[in-house]
């Protein structure tokens, strides 16, 4: 079999790792954090820096690596997207159309231009008449995010400041603040076309700009389910993105969405497994596969009622204990955090993930009312 590079050692990553080598690769995995659950847990660890494409590029040819496969965040997928320019794996995305749905100033330039639904943009030195959000270009997890009303000027360059210092390259961007629920869409494309996806509703209880429970939408609207996947096959046509996953959130007020973010890898969080355990579709499976030249194939799907929750809190604390207010079914418990570890805010902070299983939907919908409630568990209580 072939000899694979994982490009991530969070455990998120971990059922990746678990289906390269299950099917029979030799898989390393490269990072620069020894501590991080996969470098600690499993052999074939690689200690790397992968910010860096040339270390990346170098340590693919002195391993003789055949496929590269980028893991669960950002950083991942492009410095994957730099090295395949010149050594050519597949499913990788050309660098071009990485930086278009990566950077988010560059996603709405191209998106107005394609006609595609996104906030309106403003420029840093104009002074919106509405409310608008400021963040960074190339950040994630919430950070360097701040909603501005109308007319606070000062507050506006306090915040352009704030992105810009979260950001790598230095730039921000100022935009609409759209008021409605949060979604994400995953969807798997074959040459252009959407051949499974799935509409996940999100909140963030402990922090709004970051996700801590989610579940797969109950009821969602099939007129909007559709044009989302119009706008996503668009996407990938005119980009001429590789066959694989296309994962996008976005927001729904009405029957009116807005694209916010898309990228190609691995959602964090586990999140592959909550589609797993929702509807028994081979997510990871899908997912490496695109990496390793092969393409994703739809099937027949269960219906399971499972909640994802991450444990996370908005203020720092000494993790002691928790209690359950709520009787829970867990189908899974991933621990992240031990008794006694300091506990920083969202998003920073995490105790651990929990993965819920209910009888039916209203079952799903009340606990997922008391996660973002924050009333599901009691901290230190």
């Amino acid at each position: 079999m072939a000899k694979v590079l994982l490009v991530d050692t969070n455990f998120s990553s971990g059922p990746i790792l678990n289906y390269l080598r299950n099917a029979g690769h030799t898989v390393m995995f490269a990072g620069g954090k020894p501590n991080d659950f996969l470098a600690k847990a499993t052999p074939g660890y690689q200690q790397l820096d992968y910010s860096s494409p040339a270390a990346l590029a170098d340590l693919c040819t002195q391993l003789g690596i055949e496929y590269l496969v980028p893991g669960c965040n950002d950083r991942s997928y492009y410095s994957c997207a730099e090295v395949s320019e010149t050594l050519h794996f597949p499913g990788i995305d050309r660098l071009e159309a990485t930086e278009t749905i990566n950077h988010k100033q560059k996603f709405r330039t191209y998106a107005q231009r394609e006609g595609l639904s996104v906030p309106r943009v403003f420029g840093n030195d104009e002074t919106p008449t509405c409310a608008v959000i400021v963040k960074p270009v190339d950040a994630y997890s919430g950070r360097g995010i701040t909603v501005v009303q109308a007319g606070e000027t000062s507050q506006l360059h306090k915040a352009i400041g704030t992105a810009k210092a979260e950001s790598r390259s230095g730039d921000c961007l100022v935009e609409e603040y759209v008021e409605g629920q949060l979604y994400s869409h995953s969807a798997f494309v074959v040459n252009g076309r959407v051949v499974q996806d799935f509409v996940v509703i999100e909140h963030g209880s402990a922090n709004r700009f970051v996700v801590d429970t989610s579940h797969l939408a109950i009821d969602f609207p099939v007129e909007v389910h559709t044009r989302i996947r119009r706008e996503i096959e668009h996407l990938a046509q005119s980009l001429r993105l590789c066959d694989g996953l296309v994962h996008t959130q976005f927001l729904l007020k009405g029957n009116e969405f807005w694209l916010v973010e898309i990228t190609r890898r691995c959602p964090g969080d586990l999140y592959s497994q909550l589609i797993e355990l929702s509807t028994g579709f081979p997510y990871v499976a899908s997912y490496a596969k695109g990496f390793l030249g092969q393409r994703a194939a739809p099937g027949p799907l269960k219906q399971n009622f499972i909640l994802r929750h991450t444990l996370t809190l908005p203020h720092e604390g000494l993790l002691q204990h928790l209690h359950f207010n709520h009787p829970v079914h867990m189908e899974r418990w991933v621990p992240i955090a031990a008794t006694g570890d300091f506990i920083a805010p969202s998003p920073v902070g995490r105790i651990a993930l929990l993965f819920a299983r209910c009888a039916n939907a209203a079952d799903l919908q009340t606990l997922a009312s008391l996660a973002t409630q924050r009333r599901l568990y009691t901290f230190n209580g």
